[in-house]
């Protein structure tokens, strides 16, 4: 049966305090809702003023990339731009804090910010990619930052993996297969972990909405922190009613 919802302003549970204290195999799943806390809009937010008028899969999807890789690399700059902008926020360094006190500690994320390691975290599994990053269209091979700085004049920069090949964010458009590799390594962590933090997502996304019921089926513990109840919420043992900057550093004070 779902825990009870504790508001902020409330100590978390005892019972939770235990729980962590005597795992030793963490795994965490963040989403939207920790970015947003850093300001970053929600891709369907970003989509403000000139670009509010196109298809979504029009700026982000190969087709959309085939039919105008001019338009699709000036969106991703621009969202570049309002990323390089922000900080890690409290629920990012609490969850930094948190890693070394587990033998084991999973962070994985659908977030594509970069951060959860920009604020510390080292075992990070980017499940979407990560926007500051360059992959070939063709070879997706990754393309250094110095190669993309150089040819910063074509838009975008052609690949130097492949004559037909051009630069491309490392993010999963609409379309693709998450990467294989991440996916095993999430899952892995999901059915092992004895505790998992479900922060910030509504977990609506799959492959990702299904980490948490991984967990519980393997007997974990899932802590659920969201402003608003979602179907996490609903197999949670305790759900966390505010946003992870609050409490995720109660959690590491009471520890």
């Amino acid at each position: 049966m779902a825990g009870k919802d504790i508001e902020y302003g409330e100590s978390p549970p005892s019972g939770l305090i235990d729980c962590l204290r005597r795992a030793r195999r963490v795994a965490v799943l963040t989403g939207a809702g920790v970015s947003a806390e850093s300001g970053i809009p929600t891709f369907r937010e970003a989509q403000t003023g000139l670009w509010a008028q196109y298809d979504p899969m029009m700026l982000a999807s190969p087709q959309g990339f085939e039919r105008n890789p001019e338009r699709v690399w000036n969106w991703y700059e621009w969202r570049r731009e309002l990323v390089g902008r922000t900080e890690p926020n409290a629920g990012h360094r609490a969850l930094a804090e948190l890693e070394p006190r587990f033998a084991e500690f999973t962070l994985i994320t659908q977030n594509v910010d970069g951060l959860h390691r920009r604020a510390g975290s080292r075992n990070v599994l980017e499940l979407h990619g990560n926007i500051a990053r360059n992959i070939c269209s063709a070879t997706r091979k990754p393309i250094d930052d110095d190669w993309i700085e150089r040819h910063g004049d074509e838009k975008p920069p052609p690949s130097p993996h492949d004559r037909h090949g051009k630069a491309r964010p490392d993010v999963v458009w609409f379309g693709e297969a998450l990467g294989a590799a991440v996916l095993d390594r999430a899952f892995a962590a999901a059915s092992n972990c004895e505790v998992m933090l479900v922060v910030g997502t509504s977990g609506e996304v799959q492959p990702a909405a299904s980490l948490p019921l991984l967990a519980r089926d393997h007997g974990a513990r899932i802590i659920d922190v969201n402003p608003e109840r979602t179907s996490i919420s609903a197999i949670a043992d305790w759900h966390l009613a505010g946003p992870g900057g609050q409490w995720l550093p109660s959690i590491v004070n009471h520890l």
